[in-house]
C-alpha cells in the first residue's frame, strides 16, 4: 500500500473579468485611447459599421474600465470605431460592458474570419427568423446579390463534401466549380483540398479540369485548359491518384515510423556511450561512428521544413 498522499491543487480565487451589469454611459464620459484618422473613417470597414449601427444598433457593447477613484469617467478598452460612429450619428449615450481590469491587450488581437459555409448558415438562420434580405444587406453594407449568393452557397453541393469543408476557409468561388461535379467527385475534391490544406479557386479549377467526364454533371460542357490535351489531363490525373495513394500510405505509418526512430536513436545513444564499443568503432569503423553520432545529436527526427 502506497503512503503517498493524494495530489491536492492550491486554492485559487477566480475573479470575473467583467461586472455583472451592463451600464449606460454618456459618450462624453468615455475616454478614447486612440484617434480615428480620416483615412480610417473613409474605409469600407468603418462604413460597414456605420450601416450596421444604423440598421440594428450596437450589437457588441464597447468595453470600458473605470478611470481614477471618482469613477466619473471610463477608459475605452475596445470599441473605438463603434464609439466614433455613434458620435457621427449624433448619439448621446451607449450601453457598455465594464471590465474589472484596465488592460486593453486582450481585446480583438486575433480576429478570425468566418468560414464561407458558417457564414451561409448564419445568413440562412437570420432569414428563417424573419429578417428580410434587404435589411440584412443594409446591416452588412453589401449588395443584396451578395447576400443571395451566400444564401444559395450550398445549392448543388452534396452533404458529405459540405461537412468536409464546413470549418475551412474556402473561397466562395470554389463552390460553383464543385457544382459542375457529381457528388462522389465533390467529396473526393473536398478530401484532396483538406489533405493539401489548400482551398483556392485555382486549385479547385485544376481538380475540375482533371475530373473524368463520367464524374461531371454535364460532360458535354467539360472545360478544357489551353495547351492541355485530354490525354495529358488524364495522365496528370492518374499520376495525382498515384501520389495520393502514396501520401495516404505514408500518413498511415508516420506515427509508428517516428516512434521506431526515437527508440533507435535512444539505443544508439547508449551504444556510443559504451567506451569499449566506441573504441572499437573508432579504430575499425570511424565512418559508422560518425553517422551514429549525427543521429544521436539530432534534436528532432522531423525535417525542419515539415515543422
Amino acid at each position: 500500500m502506497s503512503n503517498t498522499s493524494p495530489l491536492t491543487l492550491p486554492q485559487t480565487d477566480i475573479r470575473a473579468g467583467f461586472q455583472d451589469e451592463i451600464i449606460v454611459l454618456p459618450l462624453e464620459r468615455i475616454l478614447a485611447t486612440k484617434t480615428i484618422s480620416p483615412r480610417i473613417k473613409s474605409s469600407s470597414k468603418f462604413k460597414t459599421i456605420v450601416a450596421s449601427v444604423q440598421a440594428v444598433g450596437i450589437i457588441e457593447p464597447p468595453v470600458v474600465a473605470p478611470h481614477g477613484k471618482t469613477g466619473s469617467h471610463y477608459i475605452l478598452l475596445d470599441g473605438h470605431l463603434r464609439l466614433e460612429v455613434l458620435k457621427d450619428l449624433g448619439e448621446k449615450e451607449v450601453r457598455c460592458l465594464v471590465s474589472t481590469d484596465d488592460e486593453s491587450f486582450t481585446y480583438n488581437k486575433h480576429i478570425s474570419r468566418l468560414p464561407a459555409i458558417q457564414e451561409h448558415v448564419m445568413i440562412l438562420n437570420a432569414i428563417e427568423r424573419g429578417l428580410p434580405e434587404e435589411h440584412l444587406a443594409k446591416a452588412l453594407n453589401v449588395n443584396i446579390g451578395n447576400i443571395r449568393r451566400k444564401r444559395n452557397l450550398l445549392e448543388g453541393i452534396c452533404e458529405d463534401a459540405a461537412n468536409q469543408l464546413k470549418d475551412k476557409m474556402v473561397c466562395a468561388s470554389v463552390f460553383p466549380l464543385l457544382r459542375k461535379m457529381k457528388d462522389v467527385r465533390q467529396y473526393e475534391v473536398a478530401i484532396l483540398m483538406n489533405d493539401a490544406n489548400l482551398y483556392t479557386t485555382a486549385f479547385a479549377r485544376s481538380l475540375l479540369l482533371s475530373t473524368p467526364k463520367e464524374k461531371l454533371v454535364d460532360p458535354g460542357k467539360s472545360q478544357k485548359a489551353k495547351g492541355y490535351s485530354e490525354e495529358l489531363l488524364a495522365s496528370m490525373e492518374s499520376e495525382r491518384q498515384l501520389l495520393d495513394r502514396e501520401y495516404r500510405l505514408i500518413t498511415e505509418t508516420y506515427d509508428t515510423d517516428v516512434f521506431n526512430l526515437v527508440l533507435a536513436q535512444n539505443w544508439l545513444m547508449r551504444l556510443v556511450k559504451n567506451e569499449r564499443i566506441k573504441k572499437h568503432l573508432t579504430q575499425n569503423h570511424p565512418e559508422i561512428l560518425t553517422q551514429f553520432q549525427k543521429i544521436v545529436g539530432m534534436k528532432s527526427l522531423v525535417p525542419q521544413e515539415a515543422t
